[in-house]
Parts: structure tokens; sequence; C-alpha cells
């Protein structure tokens, strides 16, 4: 069962919640879903795609000791990249994507570690998934888990 990023989009736009998005594995992908829905330039400030450790600290602010010490694959680094998708684009809520694609490991990590969180005005969520499937399962689950994620932040049933 997929997400209802429609509902979600129409659900920021009358709580009158902006919302970006910073990404790692997904490559866009999350944004894309949120901004195919009509409507979503009311609500949706923008995506940064931080696929490169090092933007990771350079965009969105992330601490370059956290990164040296777990990774880009870490929960608080999700929080962190949520944190500074929010600062940067002015945005209420925001999601972050970031983990191991496939097909193999990377950086210690198996193919299918997922970090993904949410930063709102009131809290802030993170989830860790392990993901089975191909490269293109994993980041098609990465995006379905992020918009779960933020139905489950703003309090709502999500689910189509």
């Amino acid at each position: 069962m997929s997400v209802d990023a429609t509902a979600l989009v129409r659900l920021l736009i009358r709580r009158r919640l902006t919302i970006a998005t910073a990404e790692s594995l997904t490559g866009g992908a999350l944004c894309a879903r949120m901004v195919d829905v009509p409507g979503a330039s009311e609500t949706v400030r923008g995506g940064v795609c931080v696929y490169a450790t090092e933007l990771k600290a350079q965009v969105l602010g992330v601490d370059p000791r956290q990164l040296a010490r777990t990774g880009p694959v870490d929960r608080e680094v999700a929080l962190q990249m949520a944190r500074g998708a929010r600062r940067l684009m002015g945005a209420d809520v925001a999601l972050s994507t970031t983990g191991v694609a496939g097909p193999g490991p990377s950086d210690g990590r198996p193919a299918g570690t997922v970090h993904i969180a949410c930063v709102t005005p009131e809290r802030e969520v993170h989830r860790e998934l392990r993901l089975p499937g191909d490269r293109s399962s994993v980041r098609a689950g990465s995006v379905e888990a992020a918009l779960s994620l933020l139905a489950d932040a703003l309090g709502v049933e999500g689910r189509a």
C-alpha cells in the first residue's frame, strides 16, 4: 500500500506549513513525489540532493566530525540533514533520507540500510530501515517510508 502524497500535500497546505527535503540515496525522488501533486507550490519550498558526503556538511551544515565518526548513514546525520534543510529553505517541516541503495555495501553498512528523519516545529522523528530488494526497490521504499514518517509526524494516517 502506498502513501497518499496528495493527501499529505493538501494537509500541509491546510495547516499552512511549508516543507523542504534533504536527500541522498533518493536523489530528489522524494521532493519530486510531492511536486507531482497539483498545488504543491503552496507548500513545497524546495529540495536539496547532497549525494556526496562532504556536501552534507558544506550545504546542510551536518557536523563534519559526526560524518567522520559514523559515516553518512546514521541517525544523527539524518536528523542534522533535516534540520539543515529546514533552516536553509526557511521551511516549517523537513524530511531527509540517507542510506545505502546498493547493490553492495557502503561505508560498512549493508545495502538496504536507510535512515530517514522528519523535523517539525514541535518534534523530531527518525526511523532506521532495512529495506529488501535491488537498488530501485530500496530507493522507492525509502521515499514511501519518508512520506509515512511525515504522516506520523503530522499525526495523521497517510496511507491510501
